[in-house]
């Protein structure tokens, strides 16, 4: 039998958050194996529905099939009890949009959280390239609902988190509204009441961010009293070299 992407297991007696069952969510979010003959939505659809009570979830994926997860995603805002979402080491990319359905989200303090645009392969000529980019500026709308929701923040910087590909820890997470709770923490954490401007957006990692910083190193500056470029300027085909290079 193809193997599932998840698990579950049946607790004894209730956890600290009145959870009676407790779902794994590891690895990667598969299309072959959701979409295939024997792993499917309907299987886990039957399987979250096979109990009643409130649910843990565990997360530790690099995220994998957006559709796969959006679907994932549907079922456990649809289930009828709690869930609480507990990541304890990554939420990426599609993983992080089921993260999304918790009733509260926990982080790890040593857990990531990563959003970012989605992304494909399309083969053809610039018509079958536009269909490819329509779909993928719909599919982000959708996937900026989730967020949305769960955040509260503007769409307008929910876009601005995807485009950069934004890593959070726990602390940014919570203070952006994406989690609720840092797990072992001692309550001591203030809390954030208010959405923060973009100038108090502390992003872990930024590749946008990073790639920025990188250009204003390697591009000179100007004298402020010629047009003409500092002495050892870098020529535009060194600079694609050093990008490239930085990139693999």
């Amino acid at each position: 039998m193809t193997r599932k992407f998840w698990r579950w297991t049946r607790n004894e007696t209730p956890d600290s958050f009145g959870s009676d069952r407790t779902l794994y969510l590891d690895g990667e979010i598969s299309d072959e194996t959701w979409y295939g003959d024997e792993v499917t939505p309907q299987v886990f659809k039957d399987e979250l529905n096979s109990g009643k009570g409130n649910i843990t979830l565990w997360i530790n994926s690099p995220g994998g099939d957006v559709f796969a997860a959006a679907q994932i995603y549907n079922m456990l805002m649809d289930y009828p009890y709690e869930v609480t979402v507990k990541i304890d080491a990554l939420a990426a990319s599609a993983a992080s949009v089921i993260a999304m359905a918790g009733t509260r989200v926990c982080m790890s303090p040593v857990a990531m959280l990563m959003v970012h645009n989605p992304a494909t392969i399309a083969i053809g000529d610039s018509e079958e390239m536009q269909k490819a980019i329509d779909m993928l500026s719909e599919v982000k709308e959708s996937i900026m609902n989730a967020y949305e929701i769960k955040s509260g923040l503007s769409r307008n910087k929910i876009s601005k988190l995807m485009d950069a590909e934004t890593w959070m820890n726990a602390k940014e997470a919570k203070k952006l509204g994406f989690a609720d709770e840092i797990l072992f923490a001692d309550g001591t954490e203030p809390d954030e009441d208010t959405e923060p401007d973009d100038g108090e957006i502390e992003m872990l990692f930024s590749r946008k961010a990073v790639t920025d910083s990188l250009l204003s190193k390697l591009i000179p500056k100007r004298k402020p009293d010629t047009k003409k470029p500092m002495e050892n300027t870098v020529k535009v085909t060194d600079l694609q070299k050093r990008l490239s290079l930085l990139s693999h």
